[in-house]
């Protein structure tokens, strides 16, 4: 599967692209909103960047607990809950006179469900499309995240801007409900992917096992450290430029929205196997130039730039996917992206500490060094990640079935290579 027209022809892809782009779309509304009416209230870097990406640092506790869940629930029902649960929970920090605390364990409990909710999403895109149109239908998918963050933060600022932050807060709820009605109308009622009740034992169970892989565990580092890191330096955007905070979010949804058709649509896959390591430098060194208190459109460019190196994360799902069995698909992609996730909130908290004690320029600079640190360090494991991911693709030739797949066995062998 190569081309965009294959893609939405593909049974259940379209809507699952809708639900998908609400829910960004509210998220992206919404954060804005919350992170402006904190910095209003609070003066604080720190609590602004953590109601930016709260939610983000919470997705540990459901990755710990709920994860299993993510195989054995049934995907409509699941995510049209989740959606309608976000559309309330946003709509409840929108009452006037919420305490902070209040709006924050609101977050707390967004960022569980959201664990969840991520696993059943991307465990779904999985199973809808065939082995070799999973890269172009998350491309597609994170191209969909990235314009409804240049649109979402572009509303956003101007609903602020005109209205207020509560009256965006509600925009942001109106949005994920849209969502849950483009799950629940479009989606057809599926099984769950594998039996059996999920439990807080099975999910530290199969976290462990998909663990334990020493490839896989490289990969999730790779897809964690580098990108929460760098996400530490977008969540200073407020506190660096409150009145222009809207436009470098939204350029860096731009630099995503590049490198993702890039790499989805275009790259080989002899390609696709050299640029993780140049992606992922490339992430992070623009941001270098923040110890200079750039001008806006130097800034601007910056960050457009750096964002194209997020597509690093399109090629090393494709290696995790390659590298675990089907009936895991769910919780392994829910698991990174529950772990990817938390790590952006951590690197907000990071960033916003650093900002406290120094300034958000500063912090941006020193998060942007020990991305590329962390790249460099990772460099010779993924290398041989690389080796596995070649000899996996080979047992696939060999042995898949009618839908492009190769047995679980092959998987679990090329796994704990």
């Amino acid at each position: 599967m190569r081309t965009y027209r294959e893609l939405f022809r593909t049974p259940e892809f379209t809507p699952l692209f809708l639900a998908s782009a609400g829910h960004v779309a509210g998220q992206t509304v919404s954060g804005l909103a919350l992170g402006t009416l904190v910095y209003e209230s609070t003066d604080s870097p720190l609590l602004s960047a953590l109601a930016v990406f709260g939610p983000s640092l919470a997705q540990v506790l459901g990755a710990t607990t709920l994860l299993s869940a993510a195989d054995r629930l049934p995907p409509r029902a699941a995510l049209t809950g989740a959606a309608l649960f976000f559309a309330l929970c946003t709509a409840v920090q929108a009452v006037p006179g919420l305490p902070v605390w209040a709006a924050f364990a609101l977050l707390l409990v967004f960022g569980f469900v959201s664990a969840l909710a991520g696993g059943v999403r991307y465990g779904l895109l999985n199973e809808i499309l065939t082995k070799d149109g999973y890269l172009l239908g998350r491309s597609v998918l994170n191209m969909s995240a990235g314009t409804m963050q240049i649109c979402g933060y572009a509303l956003g600022g101007v609903l602020v801007a005109t209205l207020s932050a509560r009256g965006a807060l509600l925009a942001g709820a109106a949005l994920y409900a849209l969502g849950a009605a483009a799950a629940r109308t479009g989606l057809s009622h599926r099984s769950p992917r594998a039996t059996g009740r999920p439990s807080v034992r099975e999910t530290w169970r199969n976290n462990a096992l998909l663990w334990s892989s020493v490839p896989r565990r490289h990969v999730y580092l790779a897809l964690w450290v580098p990108n929460g890191l760098i996400v530490g330096c977008e969540s200073l955007y407020v506190s660096y430029a409150p009145e222009h905070a809207g436009l470098l979010f939204a350029a860096t949804a731009l630099g995503m929205l590049a490198g993702d058709t890039l790499t989805g649509r275009f790259v080989p896959r002899r390609w696709r196997l050299r640029l993780g390591a140049p992606l992922r430098l490339l992430l992070a060194v623009p941001f270098l130039i923040f110890t200079l208190h750039p001008p806006l459109p130097l800034a601007l460019a910056a960050v457009t730039v750096a964002a194209v190196g997020f597509a690093a994360s399109l090629l090393l799902q494709e290696r995790l996917m390659e590298l675990t069995p089907d009936e895991l698909s769910g919780h392994a992609l829910g698991l990174h992206s529950s772990g990817m996730l938390t790590m952006q909130g951590a690197g907000a908290a990071l960033a916003g500490t650093a900002a406290q004690l120094t300034s958000p320029a500063t912090a941006m600079t020193l998060m942007a060094a020990a991305s590329v640190v962390v790249t460099l360090t990772l460099a010779r494991g993924l290398r041989a990640v690389e080796r596995a991911a070649a000899e996996a693709a080979g047992a696939a030739g060999e042995g898949a079935d009618s839908r492009g797949r190769r047995p679980a066995s092959a998987a679990e062998a090329n796994a704990d290579a």
